[in-house]
């Protein structure tokens, strides 16, 4: 790619929460903007409606997402949970699953760094917002096996990656 081509594909770069704006409304997504830093919206994956949750940080230049699959964990599940969390964030390469302290809400986070411009691009948005979508319903099934099912962790895992290898 040379300097001109790079320069003229950033020119169609913007603001990250502007940005996801545009990938919302292109995709006929639910969106709420809760400030001008942070954007909220609704997507459906296969298994479930997940809330997004966006949140820039211009003094890093850090994009956070964050993908909450509406589970709740319940306070007798918490430690199979994070044993079936750690189970499942040495699977992944981007981004990690994560159980918060206030009311025990299942999430999955990433961060994205932007460059010194502090701009995305329509593809870093939509691969961000796929991938996180992606990971969720690759193991919202373990995560169900061990709240409803009564599986261990190492077998709501086992049972969710041979789920999904089976998908056509």
């Amino acid at each position: 790619m040379t300097s001109e081509t790079h320069a003229e594909s950033r020119h169609d770069d913007a603001a990250p929460v502007d940005m996801l704006i545009a990938l919302f409304e292109a995709r006929g997504w639910p969106y709420e903007v809760i400030g001008e830093d942070e954007i909220g919206g609704e997507v459906q994956g296969a298994w479930a409606k997940y809330q997004l949750r966006a949140i820039w940080r211009r003094e890093d230049n850090v994009l956070q997402l964050l993908c909450l699959p509406e589970v709740k964990v319940a306070d007798d599940k918490r430690v199979a949970m994070f044993e079936l969390m750690s189970l499942v964030n040495e699977q992944l390469w981007l981004g990690h699953f994560d159980l918060w302290s206030a009311g025990s809400v299942l999430l999955y986070r990433h961060g994205l760094m932007l460059g010194d411009d502090g701009l995305l691009s329509i593809s870093q948005a939509q691969m961000a917002v796929e991938h996180a979508v992606e990971e969720c319903d690759r193991f919202y099934p373990a995560f169900q096996f061990v709240l409803w099912g009564g599986r261990t962790p190492a077998e709501a895992l086992a049972g969710a990656l041979v789920d999904a290898a089976g998908e056509a």
